[in-house]
Parts: C-alpha cells; sequence; structure tokens
C-alpha cells in the first residue's frame, strides 16, 4: 500500500464488523477485505481493536457534524431540535439497520468505543441544552434529556419514522402554558 489507504482500511473493517461483529472479525479479515497482506494493514492501523475504534470515531463524528450543522441552522427549534437528534438515528440506520453487529459500534457500555459513544450523547444533550435554553424553555438541560431517550426508545421499538412527530409533541409539552407556543404545522 503505497499510498495512504487508511479510508480502505477503515471501510473494510466497517464492512467486516457488520458482516461479523467485533469479536469475530480479524485482522486477517480486514487484509482480506482491502486485497493486501496483513502486515499492510499493520501500517495503519495498529490493530483490531484501533481499527474498531477509528471506525466508530468517524462515524461519530460524522454524525455530530450534521447535528452542529442543524443546531447552528437559521430555522424553527422544532426543526433544529429534529435535526439535532436526527444524528443520533444517523448511526442507528441506513447500511446499519441490516446488521446484527450494528449496535456494537453504538452501544455505550460497548467495551472497545463505550466512551465514544457516550462523548457523542453527552455532545449531543449539549446542543439541545443550548438550543433549548435560547428559546426560553425551562429547566432545558432535562427537557434534552427526554428528547433523547424519546430519540433512544423509538429507536429500539423500531419507529425511528415518528421521530418528528415525537420533537414537536414534546417541544409543545415544555413550553409553560402561559408562553404562545409556535405552530408546528409547517415542519415537513
Amino acid at each position: 500500500m503505497a499510498a495512504d489507504r487508511t479510508a480502505d482500511v477503515l471501510d473494510a473493517t466497517l464492512r467486516c464488523l457488520l458482516r461479523y461483529g467485533v469479536r469475530r472479525t480479524t485482522v486477517d479479515d480486514i487484509a482480506a477485505e482491502v486485497g493486501v497482506s496483513r502486515s499492510a494493514v499493520y501500517q495503519y492501523v495498529r490493530g483490531k481493536d484501533d481499527a474498531v475504534r477509528r471506525v466508530a470515531d468517524r462515524l461519530h463524528r460524522r454524525a455530530l457534524t450534521h447535528a452542529r450543522e442543524a443546531a447552528v441552522a437559521d430555522a424553527p427549534l422544532a426543526e433544529r431540535v429534529h435535526g439535532i437528534l436526527s444524528a443520533k438515528v444517523e448511526l442507528a440506520t441506513g447500511p446499519f439497520t441490516e446488521s446484527p453487529h450494528a449496535t456494537e459500534l453504538f452501544d455505550e457500555q460497548a467495551r472497545l468505543c463505550g466512551d465514544i459513544c457516550r462523548e457523542f450523547t453527552d455532545e449531543l444533550h449539549s446542543l439541545l441544552t443550548t438550543s433549548l435554553a435560547a428559546e426560553h424553555i425551562d429547566r432545558p438541560a432535562d427537557a434534552a434529556r427526554i428528547l433523547l431517550a424519546t430519540t433512544i426508545g423509538l429507536l429500539s421499538t423500531g419507529r425511528p419514522d415518528l421521530l418528528r412527530r415525537a420533537t414537536v409533541a414534546l417541544l409543545g409539552g415544555f413550553y409553560d402554558h402561559h408562553t404562545a407556543y409556535p405552530s408546528m404545522r409547517s415542519l415537513p
């Protein structure tokens, strides 16, 4: 591998993880997936654990970029909150939906990358709290926890398609009953 093929190694690692899971994936599997020797893989990662962590980190960073963009968008609160929460959904959908091993990369209790997952969730909580506080939502940190828990619940029941409706409903409940709640009918 003359050129830097780190991305190729990480892409191959992800495919192996989705196919075999963390425990059953080996550096030999990754090498075969890339089409190089085992020693060539070690030019780009220290081993399987390093490759798994780097894949998890890359996926979480990508989703976090989307969440940060949503948080600062010039859009109504419901759209910004939905965009932030969608970053969590993004990790569990797409090509990951079909793999029984995908949760190993996104589980906060996972041995290899649980810390990455927790930091991601903490960052989402911070983005939500800041967005909610700017709109004068009472107890924004608690509201952010409720929104995240609802998102996780929707994912666990296989109904992330309800996220937009849940976001609108929950935001309506967070406003003080004396506050005029802006209409959410304009949301797609």
